[in-house]
């Protein structure tokens, strides 16, 4: 128990730090998106801090170590080429005009500190999986974890890429995105990000005493569905894309599911 507590308010400090860091950054740069990049790094050095610190079962450490790295990563690779040289990001951009000359100060504590909070809670299911001993085996529930991760991985993975290689055509400027995943779910990578973290919850859900680790997707979910994910999301896009209403009658916000007809 004294390990998971150190090992707890290590990675809660370590990723308060790193956002100070990019909050210090972001006043350099007068851009808060760069928050954006640091939400997956944020995961991948809590695995790892985890992994050399923990005592648990190393097949199911160097499991959860790969899957968190390997979406950590990607996303974070992902959003710094998406935002590169594009200015502060919209939703960012209406909290800064609200706020006007202390917004500075206001970003550090609405911006983030809460992202590293939010990070380490949704966390939990890594940190608390990775530290027990038993079983010393992979299980059912974490091969069925894996799957799920793995489903999600390419909902979010190829949903992006497909929003990209829509965005690139100059022709599409204006227009909804609706095709491939995106015809089925209006938000692919929210849908896959959070399949991911119910599958690393299924593989800590493998140890004992850890059904309360269920907090880190019910988390992440709740905050895909009802805070910074698609209400905030969506508040942009129905003012600069007309044809998004009628997108949003036919095409379900987050679980996929056939499309309804268009309306003629």
């Amino acid at each position: 128990m004294e390990n998971l507590i150190f090992i707890f308010s290590l990675n809660l400090t370590a990723v308060i730090f790193m956002m100070i860091m990019g909050w210090v950054l972001s006043l350099i740069l007068k851009n808060v998106t760069v928050v954006d990049s640091l939400w997956g790094l944020g995961f991948v050095m809590i695995a790892l801090t985890t992994f050399f610190l923990a005592d648990g079962f190393l097949g199911r450490k160097l499991l959860t170590t790969f899957l968190v790295t390997c979406w950590g990563v990607r996303l974070s690779i992902y959003l710094t080429w998406r935002n590169w040289g594009k200015g502060e990001d919209p939703r960012y951009g209406s909290w800064r005009e609200k706020s006007g000359k202390n917004f500075w100060i206001v970003s550090l504590f609405k911006v983030f500190l809460l992202q590293a909070l939010f990070l380490w809670a949704i966390s939990i299911s890594i940190q608390y999986g990775m530290t027990s001993g038993t079983p010393e085996m992979i299980t059912w529930l974490d091969v069925c974890g894996c799957i799920l991760w793995g489903v999600g991985f390419v909902f979010e993975a190829v949903g992006d890429w497909q929003l990209a290689a829509f965005k690139s055509n100059p022709d599409n400027k204006g227009k909804v995105m609706d095709r491939g995943l995106w015809a089925y779910t209006r938000h692919p990578n929210y849908f896959g990000e959070s399949l991911m973290w119910w599958g690393i919850f299924l593989i800590a859900f493998s140890t004992p005493n850890s059904w309360w680790t269920v907090l880190s997707p019910l988390i992440i979910t709740g905050v895909l569905l009802k805070m910074t994910g698609i209400p905030l999301t969506e508040k942009t896009i129905v003012v600069h894309r007309p044809g998004y209403k009628e997108y949003i009658q036919r095409t379900n916000a987050f679980f996929p599911w056939f499309p309804k007809s268009k309306k003629q």
